[in-house]
């Protein structure tokens, strides 16, 4: 039998607050953290796609959740709600995480845990995003609000490559809109999602993301309804020019105005 492929994070140290004694109490000891992810499905044939892999700022961001949770007495506490965490992603089949006090005796004294992912809804931990159409000038957004660029003002070549082009010239437009804006582009779901969990603003390069999807039409109000059904958006905005009408487009995602 197979054995399965594995991430791993060693020798994670950060400073925190945690124990049950009384000397451990206000003030901060360093903590080491070692995890290792089964990963439910092999790594070979992912084509270098960062958007089929389990990224590894799951761990890092497992970890910094676990942390910013409470104050724990036990290692061993938070080390299951870190595990938790790992698992909630579909990547993740088996967590072994290792936490240790660096600080309490000469060497390290910790605790290992090994959990399995069961059935865990994640109905509940993924994060709704707004998604925003540019068609109109607009002000820096804030918040996890990923921005989808209008079509530039580019002559489209014939002979049978109109939409790789047009993803393309909306890849420079995106690009275009964020150093406008003074905001990071992003080509990957793995990118986006990372912006959305950190509750930064990004523009969206197409052009990667929506290439091979078939029957997906290269135009920026198709590509911003598409992307918001996938991010599972709370809404999608729409800041279109003034005297534009309201596009009619067939989405249960509630849709909003801003411009105009």
């Amino acid at each position: 039998m197979n054995e399965p492929d594995q991430i791993h994070l060693r020798d994670h140290v950060i400073a925190a607050e945690i124990g049950a004694f009384q000397s451990e109490r206000g003030r901060e000891q360093r903590l080491r953290f070692n995890l290792t992810v089964d990963l439910a499905d092999p790594a070979i044939g992912v084509g270098d796609d960062v958007d089929r892999i389990l990224s590894y700022d799951v761990l890092t961001d497992a970890i910094a959740a676990g942390l910013a949770d409470q104050r724990f007495n036990l290692l061993e506490t938070l080390a299951e709600k870190i595990a938790a965490e790992v698992l909630i992603h579909p990547r993740a089949a088996r967590v072994s995480i290792t936490v240790e006090k660096l600080d309490r005796v000469p060497g390290a004294l910790g605790v290992t845990l090994i959990r399995r992912r069961g059935r865990v809804d994640t109905a509940d931990v993924s994060l709704a995003p707004v998604v925003l159409f540019h068609g109109a000038e607009i002000a820096r957004p804030t918040g996890a609000v990923i921005l989808t660029p209008d079509a530039p003002d580019l002559p489209l070549p014939a002979g049978g490559n109109e939409r790789r082009v047009a993803l393309l010239a909306l890849d420079q437009a995106a690009w275009a809109l964020g150093g406008r804006l003074g905001l990071d582009v992003a080509d990957s779901r793995t990118e986006l999602d990372w912006a959305v969990k950190e509750a930064r603003p990004i523009v969206w390069a197409p052009s990667r993301m929506a290439a091979d999807v078939a029957g997906l039409e290269a135009e920026p109000l198709a590509l911003a309804l598409w992307l918001a059904e996938r991010m599972k958006a709370s809404r999608l905005d729409l800041a279109l020019p003034e005297g534009a009408g309201m596009p009619v487009l067939p989405t249960a995602i509630p849709l909003r105005r801003i411009a105009g």
